[in-house]
């Protein structure tokens, strides 16, 4: 049996065996998880309000380590949720509104 494969008896529509990839359902999970933290939605916020910022201005304004917030970036990065642009030494986070629109509907779909 593989590892990252659930394979079920249930039969949808098809006619095939319904096949559930658990490596992409822990991957969805991770993301879905991203967003689900009372502190990385303050940090998106705040990000979506200023449009772009830096690690620095984000761990100033949220009064937060530097170290902490660095963290939560990291897991918005990977996530796809904040996107990065380097100028000359600094590093400004924005929003990636495309991958936050993809989610809403995702999860409207979920729930439908």
């Amino acid at each position: 049996m593989n590892n990252y494969m659930l394979t079920l008896n249930a039969i949808p529509e098809n006619g095939e065996a319904l096949k559930v990839d658990l490596l992409n359902l822990k991957k969805a999970s991770l993301i879905l998880r991203a967003i689900n933290h009372k502190l990385r939605q303050q940090i998106l916020k705040l990000i979506d309000e200023q449009g772009k910022i830096t690690v620095t201005e984000i761990y100033v304004k949220l009064r937060l380590e530097q170290s902490v917030a660095s963290q939560h970036l990291a897991i918005l990065r990977k996530a796809g949720f904040v996107k990065t642009e380097r100028d000359g030494k600094f590093i400004y986070y924005t929003v990636n509104p495309t991958r936050l629109e993809d989610l809403n509907k995702f999860v409207e779909s979920l729930l439908n």
